[in-house]
């Protein structure tokens, strides 16, 4: 999966001490992202507030991945400001968060559901 790769690649360059890099390839994970969940807007500041009102992400995580994507221009546009080693780390644990909100828990939460509705006589009402 591209979005995969995109994340390893963040994580080699943090590895190697490559913090502006690693800011701009979570910015690219999270296009990537954006794009995999099926928006339309081509901007990713359009693109994160689409996945919002869809409610794909809740307020919070909408929050981070805008904060990662301010990251991730800063790492992508010249400034005498570097990435420090922190802000990198709090990108790749924030995209990580993230992608397993839209990836793992979601897929999760849906399987429960249908588990709970198939399953007659389990409905909380009919405990005791």
């Amino acid at each position: 999966m591209a979005i995969a790769r995109e994340m390893r690649e963040a994580r080699a360059c943090f590895g190697a001490k490559l913090y502006t890099a690693t800011a701009v390839m979570v910015r690219r994970t999270l296009e990537g992202m954006c794009v995999d969940q099926g928006t339309r807007k081509k901007a990713l500041f359009d693109a994160l507030g689409e996945l919002r009102d869809a409610d794909k992400i809740e307020g919070r995580l909408f929050e981070w991945a805008q904060a990662l994507r301010v990251l991730g221009n800063q790492g992508a546009h010249f400034s005498k400001d570097a990435v420090s080693r922190e802000d990198a780390r709090d990108a790749l644990e924030l995209a990580e968060a993230l992608l397993d909100y839209i990836y793992v828990f979601t897929a999760k939460y849906a399987e429960f559901q249908m588990r709970r509705s198939a399953t007659p006589g389990d409905s909380p009402a009919s405990s005791p």
